[in-house]
């Protein structure tokens, strides 16, 4: 049986599916990518289709050779509910990223951990990405903001962007 391209079912603002396509575009794994959109319809990852695929009902899903492997963080956010989703989000993230400064401090090089992207920088650009996206001030973190900004400047990551995508809205597109 001869391999297929990975197919990546995908949210263009989802920081996990954006994980898993900087891990893709840094080995050079060409795939194809499904668009499923997290608000249309009430969420097409609840469709009788995509259920069928991932009964966990969340993106990222990977699909290679007929295996599909899934992850994803949204449902948190459901669970908080719209009214606090601003104040809960900004509370975890300046909880994570207070640590993670502290522990860079003995890690760091160019990136996370010494002079080589590792998978925390894989976690990191993402989740930089939502502290901006739910307002949080960076200014306390100069560490992650610089790591993030090297990191941003690498190809992979910048094909990866939520903002190069194939489902990402017209006004949010770089």
């Amino acid at each position: 049986m001869q391999a297929g391209k990975p197919i990546l079912y995908s949210y263009f603002r989802s920081s996990c599916s954006w994980r898993v396509r900087i891990a893709l575009a840094l080995k050079s794994i060409d795939y194809e990518t499904i668009p499923i959109n997290l608000i249309k319809d009430g969420g097409q990852q609840f469709s009788e289709e995509f259920q069928k695929l991932n009964p966990m009902k969340q993106v990222p899903a990977l699909k290679i050779d007929g295996t599909t492997i899934g992850q994803s963080n949204l449902s948190v956010l459901k669970e908080v509910g719209q009214e606090n989703q601003l104040t809960w989000a900004q509370e975890a993230i300046n909880f994570g990223f207070n640590a993670l400064e502290h522990i860079l401090q003995t890690t760091a090089g160019k990136y996370c951990v010494g002079n080589e992207v590792s998978m925390a920088d894989l976690c990191l650009v993402p989740q930089v990405a939502n502290a901006e996206r739910f307002k949080v001030d960076l200014t306390p973190y100069p560490t992650i903001s610089r790591i993030n900004k090297s990191l941003l400047a690498l190809e992979a990551f910048q094909v990866s962007h939520p903002c190069r995508q194939p489902d990402t809205p017209p006004e949010l597109r770089a």
